[in-house]
C-alpha cells in the first residue's frame, strides 16, 4: 500500500502507532516497525534524556526498520529537560518525530537541521495549518473519538478529515476511532493518506502493559469512556473506572472554582500504576471509543496484516464490485 505518507517515512503499511505514555516503549515500536508499520517511543514516559537515549538503543537491536519518537510539548511547574530530550533524538539518529501539544515551532530548526521528519498531532484544522506554516512535514488529525486530549472543538473524524483534506497541502494521516482494515479505507477515502493507532495497539501481544490492562479494553464498548478536565480545558477521554468517577464528582462538585490542584490524585502519576502494576481504579488513563471495536488481543504483525489484508479486499471486492 503506497502513499504520501509510506513513501515520506519509508514504511511499508501507511500505518503508524501513536506515542503512548508508559505504552511506547521498544518492545512496542519496535514490533509495530517490524510488521511494516511505525512505531513510536514516547520520549517523556523515560526519566531523562539519558534514558531515553537507552531506549533508543535498545529498540535499535529489536528493528532495522525505520521508527520514530513521540515528543510532547506541555506547560508544567517544572519543565521536562527538553533541550536534552531533543539531543538524544538527534545524537541517536532518530528520522521521525511525533510531536504533540503546544506548538513545536521552538523545536523545529534543530530537529529540521537534523533531517528529521515531523509529524506534529492537532486536533483542528486551525492546529493543522499552523503546523504547515512552521515547517511540519506531516500532520496528524485527532478527531472527537480519540483517546487522550480530543481538544475542545468535539469534531468527529467524519467532518475534521475531509476539512483537512480541503485545506491542507502537506500530508496528514487519521488519528481517533481507528481499528481495523475498514477504519483505514474509510480514512483514505476521506483524503488522509493513513492513519495511526494507540488505543488498537494496546491490546496486543507485544504492548509493555499489564494483562489487566488489555482486558478492560477488550472489555469495554464504545459507551465506556468519559472526558475529564474539561473545566479546566485540558480535556481528556479516559477509560471510566472508580478513579475517573471519582475524578467526576469533584468536576461536578467544584464546578468552574476547580483547579487542577483538587485533582492531581486522580490524574498524576497514575500511568505507571495503571500501565506496569495494573491498578485499574488509581485514576483517568486514555482511552479511545475505539475500544468498542477491540475484541481481541493479537500479536502485532497479526493485527496489522489483518488491517492490510481487510482493507484490500474492501477496496478490490466490495467498493469495486459497487461502480
Amino acid at each position: 500500500m503506497r502513499t504520501r505518507i509510506t513513501d515520506m517515512l519509508g514504511i511499508q503499511y501507511p500505518i503508524v502507532q501513536g506515542g503512548m505514555h508508559f505504552v511506547g516503549l521498544a518492545e512496542l515500536a519496535s514490533a509495530v516497525s517490524n510488521a511494516g508499520g511505525l512505531g513510536i517511543l514516547t520520549a517523556l514516559t523515560q526519566p531523562s534524556p539519558a534514558a531515553l537515549a537507552e531506549e533508543i538503543a535498545r529498540c535499535r537491536g529489536m528493528t532495522d526498520k525505520p521508527f520514530g519518537v513521540n515528543l510532547t510539548f506541555l506547560p508544567a511547574r517544572t519543565p521536562p529537560d527538553y533541550p536534552g530530550y531533543v539531543r538524544s533524538i538527534v545524537d541517536g539518529g532518530i528520522k521521525v518525530v511525533e510531536t504533540a501539544g503546544n506548538n513545536p515551532q521552538k523545536w523545529m530548526p534543530m530537529l529540521k537541521e537534523a533531517g528529521i521528519t515531523v509529524i506534529h498531532k492537532c486536533t483542528s484544522v486551525r492546529h493543522a495549518l499552523k503546523a504547515e506554516a512552521i515547517g511540519c512535514d506531516a500532520v496528524s488529525v485527532d478527531g472527537f473519538e480519540c483517546g487522550g486530549h480530543p481538544g475542545e472543538d468535539d469534531v468527529p473524524n467524519f467532518i475534521l478529515l475531509p476539512r483537512a483534506a480541503e485545506t491542507l497541502k502537506i500530508p496528514f494521516i487519521a488519528s481517533g476511532g481507528m481499528a481495523d482494515g475498514r477504519s483505514l479505507v474509510a480514512a483514505m477515502a476521506m483524503g488522509a493518506e493513513g492513519m495511526n493507532m494507540g488505543t488498537r495497539f494496546i491490546a496486543t501481544k507485544e504492548a509493555p502493559v499489564h494483562e489487566k490492562v488489555k482486558q478492560a479494553i477488550v472489555a469495554a464498548s464504545e459507551l465506556d469512556t468519559r472526558l475529564v478536565m474539561r473545566p479546566l480545558r485540558n480535556t481528556e477521554r479516559v477509560l471510566n473506572n472508580a478513579g475517573v468517577e471519582r475524578l467526576l464528582a469533584k468536576e461536578r462538585e467544584l464546578g468552574d472554582r476547580i483547579t487542577f490542584d483538587d485533582i492531581v490524585a486522580e490524574v498524576g502519576g497514575v500511568y505507571p500504576k495503571v500501565m506496569r502494576d495494573g491498578d485499574l481504579d488509581a485514576g483517568a488513563w486514555s482511552c479511545g471509543m475505539v475500544a468498542g471495536l477491540i475484541h481481541d488481543i493479537p500479536t502485532v504483525k497479526e493485527l496489522i496484516d489483518r488491517i492490510v489484508a481487510e482493507a484490500q479486499q474492501i477496496v478490490r471486492q466490495r467498493l469495486a464490485g459497487m461502480v
